[in-house]
Parts: structure tokens; C-alpha cells; sequence
């Protein structure tokens, strides 16, 4: 946090944090200090460290973490001091000082509340030479330090996880040197993200889509930890407020379309515990785990195998993103790449066995800047990493598809990801997940170069596709069921996302193109593909598409998209899905209803993704906040993206014979979110 001033006058600034950075248990006994630390260069460090007196390790309260250690640090030329708020603010306002004094009388977080301050004054008047106004700042720094970060059943047995951070700082001290003074280039760093975000958002959607992806982006980011090693990284996530659920893979999965945009390997990271613990033989069952604890930070896995049973959800969800992340590194010219950020850095492969094939030893110094990724995939590197990602888990991969061959044609009474609205047999959208996870399995099983498994695959998703059809269509063909016997019933097809990220869309048309079977050169004979069998153009028919594009804009509501026939609220991670893929139309009508729940409403908490979209807007008796599945808002971003950046122009069907109509009373208030950062 930085303080800038300007002006021509003297002024005083003050800041402080109290122990609720340090327990969510109002009633818990912290203590604290003070420390001093030289940087050179004639700087220094003064620091508030600030934990519970009993740390209660890898526990939480109401969300909040109860082990580790608050770091509160500011230049040591800024006066410091402890003591009860009730009178140590109102005497800074009196004063305008602090008397660099430490309350040592450890207590309650609430018990006569200790607080600890900074305060810096700055002069600015005092040349009388010159009229213009001077100008200064001071930088503070907040941090809070745990190792280790969780506990994590993997491969070799329950293991407390230390911070990725460790591998290359030997103490919190040099950690926290590092972090104060590589401020400027994190800035630099994060303005170039914030930037180009900005620019693709307008791009992509509107004003009021760029402050959506923008705080969107910080909630998603805010649910993760680094932990592992530089050979094998991992990413650990929490499912915050609905359970506390950890790594569930349908949080992961409504996430993802945030970690493609903005760092594709990152999604390879939060995928590795899931299939590390699996492919230790630690989960019993032949699908796909729900989570790998039932609360963070203990991932002690599910060895009875009684986790919430979302088999299909799963399995397909797991699959759809092992493509993405496959198809993420196929690229041949920068432009082509899913992230703007992809393509930067070397083209060096780690073809050391023992270690990730997306591993961190090969950071690198850019413009000024130590300590950046290398390239992700991108030519031969990115057949490489595919290949030697995709053949360490294959069986696995391979198990999980075999399930939904089984099971996801008809899928029995089970939970889809909307586990709230409760389970259901025969979803029509959780067997279209099911079958596009097939689907997904043929390009799998492509670069890993085991060709028999490509046309096995390809036979039964397309059999499958027409079948799912004929089961999940209504009657008067003009919008998907809820499910295949119930009569009357719609649902919005969120999982149609996955049929266009994974370029499926574009079979059967001219943009369509056949990635290059790594281990085969251009001079060999190539294996013959599977026909078709049909002139239908896309895996998912176009038409499709374009039945729910026409619905989605009849049962559009006045603060959103509703998730199904059954209520009136909305999921908005699946509202962008299911816009994606609408004509253009749609897609800012469904865009406009979100930016019009954003203004108009009174949920005051970190952003929901479950709401009403009518009466206020507020909560549909289920309380959901600050979850990261809010990057799926950035749905439209990464389609814009995908297949080389021919996605969208696949889905240009969709504006053909477009005749929607006039003026909707919907949308009768033109508002606006501002074009500031939230």
C-alpha cells in the first residue's frame, strides 16, 4: 500500500491493523512485536509481526485461518506504536504523532482492542522558494506468512506442504526484503496484466465488462496457495464459503476459463495434487474424486471413497480441462497462443523424468525483471510438455473416460456441480458434459500418440452426441430439457462452453484444423481419421446453438439468465458460459442484465455467483460469496482466444438470420459500472 501526497501544506498520515488479520476468533489471545531489519543501501525495515498467542495449526475459524504470522512492515524512518484504538487514534488526531512506543500487555483481539500503527509526516512547505507543489509518498507492506501452508495426502503419504516461497528464500526475513523491495517491478508487472486485461475485456464484451473481469480476477486468484517445489509446483485452492471444500474439481472447472486467460500452467498446477493423489491408489473409486478433503487446509483425501458423488460432473470436468491445458501449448505462432503471456521466454524443455513438464527451473530475467516463467508450450516445447504431461497419468485419463462411456449417455439420480438445486436423473446438460468429456479424450489420447484409443473415442462420442440429441430436445425442438423426461422443463446448456473452447465446433467447416501427430514426421504415411459419417458441421450440432441462443433470450429475467425451469436464480459463472457461445445479440443482453444486478442491488458482500434475477437481486436463501469460481466471468476471454484465435470466428453461424427484436423493457435503464479499477 502506498501513500502519495501533493500540495503545499504539511500533512500527517496514520495506519494501523488490529488482530483480526491474525484470527477469525474475535475471543483469541494474540501477541506481538516489533522488528527492525537493514536492507543496504542505508535502508530499513520496521515490522509488526502479529500472531495468536496458541496457534491452532491448519485449522480455521468461520474461514479464516487460525496459524501464522501477520507481517505489517514500513520504512524505518516512519514513527510506530501499540495500544488501544480508543486512544491511540484519537490522539494521533490530536497529535498528528505516534510516540514509538510497544504496548507489551499481550490480550484479546477485542479486549480493549490492540492496535498497531504507523505514522508519517510529511513537509511540504517547507521551501518557501518555489509555488509548486511538492510531492512525496511512503510504501507499506502486508503479508501473512504460514508454513506450512496445508496438509496434503500425496503420492508419498499425508505431508504438511511448505510454501513454494521456500524454495528460494531461506528465512521470512529474506522473503520479506525481496517482497518490499521488488515493489516497483511487481507493479510494472501487474499494470501489464491489468492493461491488456482491460483492452480485451472492452474488446470483448463492454465498459461494464472490463470492472467485472477486473475484480473477478483478484477473488479467483485471492482462493489459492504455492506450495511444492521448483521440480514439481502445485496450487492448492479453497472452496470458500459454500463448505470449504478442497481442490474440488467442479470449482475448479467453472474457474478455469480465468487461469487459461491469464497463466495456463497455473491450471496445470491446481490439476496435479487431484492426479498425484489418484494415481497414488489413494481414492478407491474408478471416477473422478469430488475434492481431496472435506475443509482446507486438509487434504487427507477421500480413502473410503465417500465424497460427494458427482461421478459424471467429475470425470467430465477433469477431462475437458486436461484438453484445454493440452491445447493451451499447441500453438506454432505467438498470436495463436490462448494467453497473451504464453509465448514469452525461452523454448527450453525439462526432459528430466523426476520432474513436472511444467516445472520452475528454468526462470528467467526479462527487461530488468528476475525471476519469470519461461515459455508455455508453443511449437515442438509445447508437443513435448503435452506429451510428457499426458503419458505420466494416462491410465488415469483413460480410467475416467471409460466411466462415462458407461455412465453419462443416461446419467442416473446424482449431483450435477449445482448441488444445491439437489440431485437428478437423466440432466440433459450433465450428459452433454459427459459425452464432450469423451469427446476431449480423443485429443488426449492424440498427444500421447496412442492412435487406436483416438478412433475408439471419436466412434463413441459422435454415436453418443446424436443419441444425447434425440433424448435431451424438447418436443417442439426450441431449447434443451432439464432433463430427458421431464416435459416442459428448460436449462440453461452451460457445458456447449466446452464444445467451443475445445475447438469441437469448428469439425466439419473450413476453419477447422487437425493437430499434428508429434511422434509421425510429414513424410510418413498418417493414420486415417474416422468419418463423420454425415455433412453435419460441428460435434455439437450448430443448430443447437442456435436454439439456445433464441431461448436464452426469451427467458432472460431482469437481472440475469435463471440456471433452469426450476427457480428463478441464476448461477453467473454459468451465465457467461452459456453467453459465450450466444450471437452477439444475446450475449450483451445476458452482459447488460449482470452489469444492471451489479448496480441496482444491495448485496454489499464480496462478489456472489448465486443470486435471484428478480425481486432484489439478493440472495436465493443460499449464501454465496468471495468464491473463486467467479473466473468463469472470464468465459468470453478465453473463447476470443481458443483454437488459435479462430473460436469465435466459428460461432459466426449464429449471427445468420438473427431477428431479434425491438426494444426490450428489460433493459429500459442504461447503466453503467465506470471505467475505474474496483
Amino acid at each position: 500500500m502506498t501513500v502519495h501526497v501533493s500540495g503545499g501544506f504539511n500533512v500527517d498520515i496514520y495506519v494501523d491493523v488490529n488482530g483480526q488479520w491474525a484470527s477469525g476468533d474475535r475471543a483469541s489471545q494474540i501477541m506481538w512485536e516489533l522488528s527492525h531489519q537493514h536492507l543496504g543501501n542505508g535502508k530499513a525495515l520496521k515490522t509488526w509481526k502479529i500472531r495468536r498467542e496458541t496457534e491452532q495449526l491448519l485449522s480455521e475459524w468461520r474461514d479464516q485461518a487460525e496459524w501464522g504470522t501477520l507481517h505489517f512492515s514500513a520504512p524505518s524512518d516512519v514513527r510506530h506504536e501499540s495500544g488501544t484504538s480508543g486512544l491511540l487514534r484519537p490522539r494521533f488526531a490530536r497529535t498528528g504523532t505516534l510516540q514509538n512506543a510497544i504496548d507489551d500487555e499481550y490480550r484479546g483481539i477485542m479486549d480493549e482492542e490492540p492496535v498497531f500503527a504507523f505514522a508519517k509526516s510529511f513537509s511540504l512547505n517547507a521551501s518557501s522558494s518555489s509555488s509548486a507543489p511538492s510531492s512525496d509518498s511512503v510504501m507499506f507492506t502486508i503479508a501473512h506468512i504460514q508454513d506450512p501452508v496445508v496438509q496434503y495426502a500425496s503420492a508419498r503419504g499425508l505431508t504438511f506442504m511448505r510454501p513454494l516461497w521456500t524454495s528460494w528464500f531461506s528465512s521470512v526475513e529474506s522473503l520479506l526484503e525481496f517482497h518490499y523491495l521488488d515493489y516497483h517491478n511487481a507493479f510494472k508487472l501487474a499494470a501489464n496484466y491489468s492493461t491488456q486485461l482491460a483492452k480485451d475485456a472492452y474488446k470483448s464484451g463492454s465498459e461494464d465488462y472490463v470492472d467485472i473481469v477486473a475484480l473477478s480476477a483478484r477473488q479467483a486468484m485471492g482462493a489459492t496457495s504455492f506450495a511444492g517445489t521448483p521440480d514439481n509446483p502445485i496450487l492448492f485452492l479453497k472452496e470458500i464459503s459454500s463448505n470449504g471444500n478442497f481442490q474440488t474439481i467442479d470449482v475448479i472447472f467453472p474457474a478455469f476459463p480465468f487461469f487459461l486467460y491469464t497463466n495456463p500452467r497455473w491450471l496445470a498446477y491446481l490439476l496435479e495434487p487431484l492426479i498425484e493423489h489418484m494415481l497414488s491408489g489413494q481414492y478407491p473409486n474408478k471416477y473422478a474424486m469430488h475434492d481431496l478433503g472435506y475443509h482446507f487446509p486438509n487434504a487427507t483425501g477421500h480413502a473410503d471413497g465417500r465424497d460427494e458423488y458427482m461421478p459424471v460432473e467429475e470425470c467430465g470436468n477433469i477431462l475437458i480441462m486436461g484438453l484445454a491445458i493440452v491445447n493451451s501449448l499447441t500453438y506454432d505462432t505467438d498470436t495463436a497462443a490462448g494467453s497473451v503471456w504464453s509465448s514469452m521466454g525461452s523454448q527450453s524443455f525439462d526432459a528430466n523424468p523426476e520432474t513436472s513438464a511444467f516445472s520452475l527451473n528454468n526462470l528467467e530475467k526479462r527487461d530488468g525483471v528476475f525471476g519469470l516463467d519461461d515459455s508455455w508450450g508453443g511449437s515442438t516445447k509445447g508437443v513435448k510438455q503435452a506429451r510428457k504431461w499426458v503419458e505420466r497419468s494416462y491410465k488415469l485419463w483413460r480410467q475416467w473416460t471409460g466411466y462415462l462411456v458407461e455412465f453419462s449417455l443416461e446419467p442416473e439420480h446424482q449431483l450435477s456441480t449445482d448441488d444445491f438445486a439437489g440431485p437428478l436423473r437423466l440432466q440433459t446438460n450433465l450428459g452433454l458434459k459427459g459425452i464432450i468429456g469423451i469427446k476431449a479424450m480423443e485429443g488426449i489420447s492424440k498427444a500421447a500418440d496412442n492412435m487406436e484409443d483416438v478412433k475408439y473415442f471419436k466412434n463413441i462420442s459422435e454415436t453418443y452426441v446424436s443419441k444425447w440429441e434425440t433424448f435431451g430436445i424438447s418436443r417442439d425442438g426450441t431449447h434443451a430439457k432439464l432433463a430427458y423426461d421431464w416435459y416442459g422443463s428448460w436449462t440453461t446448456l452451460y457445458n456447449l462452453f466446452a464444445d467451443s473452447l475445445l475447438c469441437f465446433h469448428l469439425e466439419g467447416t473450413p476453419l477447422e484444423s487437425t493437430p499434428k501427430n508429434p511422434s509421425v514426421s510429414e513424410h510418413d504415411q498418417q493414420p486415417l481419421e474416422p468419418s463423420h459419417g454425415s455433412n453435419k458441421t460441428g460435434f455439437v450440432p450448430h443448430h443447437i446453438y442456435k436454439k439456445q441462443s433464441d431461448w436464452y433470450h426469451i427467458v432472460r429475467q431482469r437481472y440475469g439468465l435463471p440456471l433452469d425451469s426450476r427457480h428463478l436464480y441464476t448461477k453467473t459463472d454459468w451465465e457467461f458460459f452459456a453467453a459465450a457461445v450466444t450471437s452477439k445479440t444475446v450475449r450483451s443482453e445476458i452482459l447488460q442484465s449482470v452489469a444492471k444486478w451489479v448496480n441496482e442491488t444491495s448485496t454489499d458482500r464480496p462478489l456472489t455467483d448465486l443470486h435471484d434475477t428478480e425481486g432484489n437481486g439478493g440472495f436465493p436463501g443460499v449464501t454465496f460469496m468471495a468464491r473463486p469460481v467467479v473466473g468463469g466471468h472470464f468465459a468470453f476471454l478465453t473463447l476470443e482466444k481458443a483454437c488459435g484465435g479462430k473460436a469465435m470466428e466459428g460461432l459466426a453461424f449464429l449471427e445468420q438470420g438473427e431477428k431479434l427484436k425491438g426494444p426490450d423493457p428489460r433493459d429500459q435503464v442504461v447503466l453503467t459500472l465506470g471505467g475505474g479499477e474496483l
